[in-house]
């Protein structure tokens, strides 16, 4: 009964499209349920460190519950973005009904849409990597699929990975680094693919032309159908929702690097180079993405396999709450920073 707790990713969901239904105050329940009630249920219910063990892995295997919950999530991502389009076009806003109806949507499509888009992204049928290339590029963000599987995921707790935070870095330092660096890097793993087949960077095979072309013409579309105004709203919610995968970014490998054993090159990757974390409740919420330390270990295990590692640098709370501290980079480095030194000091040790 336990794989029913994942449907809770339906509630940022409903709670957006209530908002569209009855405007104003309710665009803000969805914020409220993430960055309150989440945090306040993760404290109540507490941690759950165990991991399926012998059949109940194969059983997880073949049920094919998990799978359907992230199809199901698909057309909701797109008709939540075609709402909030039609929603601003009706009629002048206020601009907190703005900010309110922005800031719902965008916090589903990033938290719920660009997690189910990285579960996607990392299978190896063709069909579900498409479907996650369209979840990101409606939130303006398809290189992300480039550069995390093939620039993140060789590259991460290295100087050399943009998305890897470092030491006494805020958030806001490293959100232009990460994005900047991240769009950069993936032009590049493109660029190189190409030069292997003799194909120039220009060749209309370069997948980040039409990454880059996509959610212009998108915005574009929405605009023509509906109104100017719902053209900004397409790229103020993808702003929304690639810096709520920045700001997780920025959480999971915060002051974490792997040791450089000769120049340019790097320890084995292990559970040891990312932030694990077992909060229950925003386990099922973001499928297991907090048990990141698997993740990186053995990037291609399915969410609801993932497992706790406790030998892992382990977080105290889940990221609803971690990312309210890293917009405050003084409470962030409180908190976080004895952890890193901690961590930093064991792993010399070791």
């Amino acid at each position: 009964m336990k794989q029913y707790l994942y449907l809770i990713v339906f509630i940022p969901v409903a709670l957006a499209g209530w908002g569209l239904l009855q405007g104003g105050w309710y665009h803000f329940s969805t914020i409220f349920f993430v960055f309150i009630s989440i945090p306040i249920l993760d404290y109540v219910v507490g941690f759950n460190t165990s991991n399926p063990e012998g059949k109940m892995i194969d059983t997880l295997k073949a049920d094919r519950f998990f799978d359907r919950v992230m199809y199901a999530y698909i057309p909701m991502h797109l008709l939540l973005i075609i709402g909030g389009a039609w929603y601003v076009s009706l009629a002048p806003l206020h601009i907190l009904e703005w900010v309110g109806v922005t800031l719902s949507i965008g916090l589903v499509t990033g938290g719920i849409g660009i997690t189910f888009a990285h579960e996607l992204g990392h299978r190896p049928q063709k069909f579900q990597q498409h479907l996650s290339q369209l979840l990101l590029a409606f939130v303006s963000y398809t290189h992300f699929f480039i550069e995390h599987n093939q620039g993140h995921h060789a590259k991460v707790a290295t100087p050399q990975d943009p998305a890897t935070s470092r030491f006494g870095e805020s958030f806001y330092q490293f959100f232009p680094r990460t994005v900047i660096g991240g769009f950069r890097s993936a032009w590049n793993i493109e660029t190189k693919k190409l030069a292997r087949k003799n194909l120039s960077r220009w060749h209309w095979k370069n997948r980040m032309i039409w990454y880059s072309i996509l959610p212009f013409f998108i915005a574009l579309l929405l605009g023509i159908v509906f109104s100017f105004s719902s053209f900004f709203f397409f790229f103020f919610q993808s702003f929304v929702a690639f810096t709520l995968l920045e700001l997780v970014n920025y959480i999971e490998h915060y002051g974490l690097q792997r040791k450089e054993i000769v120049a340019g090159k790097y320890e084995k990757i292990t559970p040891l180079h990312s932030w694990n974390c077992s909060a229950q409740v925003s386990n099922y919420l973001l499928i297991n993405l907090q048990r990141h330390s698997d993740h990186h270990a053995n990037a291609a295990t399915p969410y609801p396999l993932l497992r706790h590692f406790e030998e892992s640098p382990q977080l105290s709370f889940g990221y609803p709450t971690l990312i309210s501290l890293a917009l405050v980079p003084t409470l962030w480095f409180k908190h976080m920073n004895p952890k890193v030194i901690q961590w930093q000091n064991l792993a010399q040790s070791s």
